[in-house]
């Protein structure tokens, strides 16, 4: 891909009296290693559609366009539309959508049926896109963010050091650390390092579709008040006694007084499908 050019995102955003918009968290990927990576972590086949998330002005876009069947990209900003169709013209298998992609649905805008998700992501939305998708009717069969590197290790942090976020990944794919992308490789530069998170999604969730609505009860309630054992953030999370909290954990041979990091979603399945009887 070394013939792709790179796209200088000052000079272009200058060339269209345009500047970053700060309340939208927009950074500019520009460095072709760094785009490379992300390429590379996606495993794109040249029958693949992606779906890209915030183009900006095309520079990850151009990468994925050579090396996919269909690119469908998604950009909040109708100030970046003109820009990133300038910069997209040589290449005829990629559709501009001006739109928020929090608002649209993946099977509205991919026709069939395996998709994968490539994006440089402003930070700020990164918990609530990965909720979009993996929510959605029509999942994708990989998804590859570039996200605050903090972030990304929460993401895949094992038993032990669980959040409420990693368990809402994990629960519907693997995720791993692909890559990190210093603060340098963006116009301008964020304050904090990035990473290229890699979630491959499982072809159905690790707890039982009837059981999800309840494994995130549980699971909300567990980290709500994180400092606290899960007997007693489990009875104010699921307004039950303490003693009915201590009761359900023992039933599924869970210690009342650990806390809701050191679970596995094998013992979040098992409390799951107590509480469900």
């Amino acid at each position: 891909m070394n013939e792709i050019p790179p796209l200088n995102a000052a000079a272009l955003l200058k060339r269209y009296n345009l500047r970053p918009h700060k309340v939208l968290g927009q950074n500019f990927l520009q460095d072709s290693i760094a785009l490379e990576k992300i390429i590379a972590a996606a495993e794109i086949e040249p029958t693949d559609t992606v779906l890209e998330i915030g183009p900006g002005l095309g520079s990850l876009t151009r990468y994925l366009a050579v090396s996919a069947k269909e690119v469908v990209a998604v950009e909040l900003d109708e100030k970046l539309i003109p820009p990133l169709k300038a910069v997209l013209a040589p290449h005829q298998n990629v559709r501009v959508v001006q739109g928020d992609i929090l608002k649209l649905s993946p099977g509205d805008l991919i026709t069939g049926q395996e998709y994968i998700v490539a994006a440089n992501i402003p930070y700020y939305i990164t918990s609530a896109v990965i909720r979009h998708l993996l929510e959605s009717e029509l999942k994708p069969r990989r998804i590859v963010l570039t996200v605050q590197k903090e972030v990304a290790q929460r993401i895949c942090a094992k038993p032990g050091d669980m959040s409420l976020l990693a368990l809402s990944v994990q629960v519907y794919g693997k995720p791993r650390l692909a890559a990190q992308i210093p603060a340098e490789a963006f116009f301008p530069a964020p304050r904090v390092d990035s990473a290229v998170l890699c979630v491959d999604i499982y072809p159905s969730p690790l707890i039982r579709e009837e059981w999800l609505e309840i494994f995130f009860k549980l699971i909300k309630a567990g980290f709500s008040q994180k400092r606290k054992t899960l007997r007693n953030s489990l009875s104010s999370g699921l307004h039950i006694s303490p003693i009915e909290a201590a009761e359900l954990l023992t039933r599924t041979n869970i210690d009342p007084q650990r806390r809701a990091e050191t679970l596995s979603i094998e013992e979040w399945e098992r409390l799951s499908s107590s509480v469900v009887g």
